[in-house]
C-alpha cells in the first residue's frame, strides 16, 4: 500500500471528484507502481516507460478529466497521479497541456483530428512555447512564421520542450515575420523542416529536448484560432493549467508526508520510536498544516477558474477571471513552495537513508523542483500578485 495522511474535507469537491480519488487508488496504484519500478530497473527506457504510462491511463476517467474536463477535476486527477508517480503525472499534465490550443481555439475538424485521440491517449501531443530567449518573456518569440499560398513557413527554434521525440504532434506558437504578431499551429511529427535537435536529461526522468524548424511548411487549415491570438492563447493555455501544477506538487508531498510518518513509526533510535521524539512530531505536524492549508489554495483556484468558465453573468465575469488568475498564481506559488518544504523533511526524517538514490523520498526531492519553475516560476508569481495588489485590481476592490 502507497502511504499518504489523510487530507480534511473541503467544500470544494463534490462527489464525483471522490470518484476520482476512488478510481485512481483502485485500478492505477498497481499499474503505474509497476511501470515506475519497471523504469527504475532499466526494463523500460524513457521513451518506452513514457508512451507506457501513457497507455495505462488511456481511457480512464482521469485523462479524460485532464484533456477535457473542468478545473477541479483536472487537479484532482493530477494530485492523486503525482501522489503515485510523478513520472507518470508528467505525461498526464501534457495530455491535457499539449492539446490545451486546441480545445480553446480549434475548429471543430481540428478537434476531431487531434484533441479527441488525447484524450483517449491514443495521441501524445506537446506544448511548444518555450525558446532558448523566450521563457518567462513569452512575447520575445523569435520562431517566425511567413504566409506562403495556402501554408505558412516556420524557422525557429524551441528548448525545454517536454515530450519532444515522443510526441505525434505539437502545438507550436510564432511569430508572424511581417508584423510581429503571435501566431498558433498544430505541426504533426515528421513535418518536414521540424526535427527533435536533441533530447535533454532532467534531473527527475521525462522526456524533453530542443526542436529546430527550418522551412518548415505547414498547412493554413493547421493555423488555431487567428493571426495575432497566439500569445493571448498560449496565456490562456497556461492559466488553465497553473493551479493544477500546485496539485501535483500537493501529490507529491501526499506522498513524501506518508513516507516520512511511516518511517517516524517504524525507525528506532535510543531505544524508541522516532516517533516518540518531540521535535521530530512538531515537524510532522508543520508539514501537515502546509500541506492543508495549500491544498485550500489549489482547490480555491480551480473551483474560482470553474466559476469564471460558467456562462457569463454579465459585468461580473471578467472580475471572476481576474480573480481566477490571481488565485492561480497564488495556489501554484503556495503550493509549490510548500511541497519542496515538506519533501525536504522528509527526506531529513530519513537521515542517510534519504539521500540514497532510489529511495522514494530522494525520488520525490528531484520530482518537485523542476514544479517550482515551469508554467512560471515562483518568482513570476509574486510579481504578478504584487501588480495585481499595487495597482488595486483584486476582486473585491475598489
Amino acid at each position: 500500500m502507497i502511504p499518504r495522511v489523510p487530507l480534511l474535507p473541503t467544500a470544494f469537491l463534490e462527489p464525483r471528484h471522490e470518484e476520482i480519488v476512488a478510481f485512481a487508488r483502485s485500478e492505477l496504484a498497481v499499474p503505474l507502481t509497476q511501470l515506475d519500478d519497471a523504469f527504475a530497473a532499466g526494463r523500460l527506457d524513457e521513451d518506452g516507460a513514457a508512451r507506457a504510462a501513457v497507455k495505462a491511463l488511456a481511457g480512464t476517467r482521469l485523462l479524460h478529466e485532464a484533456v477535457l474536463g473542468e478545473a477541479r477535476s483536472l487537479c484532482v486527477a493530477r494530485r492523486e497521479v503525482a501522489w503515485i508517480s510523478g513520472f507518470a503525472d508528467c505525461l498526464l499534465a501534457l495530455q491535457g497541456l499539449g492539446s490545451c490550443p486546441i480545445r480553446l481555439a480549434g475548429t471543430d475538424a481540428q478537434k476531431r483530428r487531434w484533441l479527441e485521440p488525447a484524450a483517449f491517449g491514443a495521441a501524445i501531443p506537446a506544448f511548444a512555447l518555450t525558446e532558448p530567449e523566450a521563457g518567462s518573456d513569452a512575447r520575445q518569440l523569435k520562431t517566425l512564421a511567413r504566409r506562403d499560398g495556402d501554408a505558412y513557413v516556420l524557422d525557429g527554434a524551441k528548448t525545454l520542450i517536454t515530450n519532444a521525440g515522443i510526441a505525434d504532434y505539437y502545438c507550436l506558437f510564432a511569430r508572424m515575420a511581417e508584423d510581429g504578431r503571435h501566431v498558433a499551429f498544430v505541426i504533426e511529427a515528421g513535418t518536414p523542416g521540424l526535427v527533435v535537435a536533441r533530447r535533454l536529461a532532467a534531473m527527475a526522468p521525462h522526456p524533453i529536448g530542443d526542436l529546430e524548424l527550418k522551412g518548415c511548411r505547414v498547412p493554413a487549415e493547421q493555423r488555431l484560432g487567428v493571426e495575432g491570438g497566439g500569445l493571448d492563447l498560449a496565456l490562456a493555455t497556461l492559466d488553465r493549467f497553473r493551479a493544477s501544477v500546485g496539485a501535483a506538487a500537493l501529490g507529491l508531498a501526499l506522498r513524501a508526508l506518508g513516507e516520512g510518518r511511516a518511517h517516524l513509526r517504524r525507525r528506532r533510535q535510543f531505544g524508541k520510536a522516532l516517533a516518540d521524539f518531540q521535535l521530530l512530531k512538531a515537524q510532522l505536524a508543520e508539514g501537515f498544516v502546509a500541506l492543508e492549508l495549500a491544498h485550500l489554495a489549489v482547490l480555491r483556484a480551480a473551483w474560482l477558474t470553474d466559476r469564471a468558465a460558467a456562462p457569463a453573468h454579465g459585468a461580473g465575469h471578467a472580475a471572476d477571471r481576474a480573480a481566477a488568475a490571481a488565485a492561480s498564481s497564488l495556489a501554484k506559488l503556495e503550493a509549490t513552495e510548500a511541497a519542496q518544504g515538506i519533501i525536504d523533511r522528509a527526506v531529513q526524517f530519513h537521515g542517510g537513508r534519504g539521500v540514497v538514490k532510489g529511495s522514494v523520498v530522494e525520488r520525490l526531492y528531484r520530482e518537485v523542483r523542476a514544479l517550482r519553475i515551469y508554467e512560471g516560476t515562483s518568482e513570476i508569481q509574486k510579481l504578478i500578485l504584487a501588480r495585481e495588489l499595487l495597482q488595486g485590481s483584486l476582486a473585491g476592490e475598489g
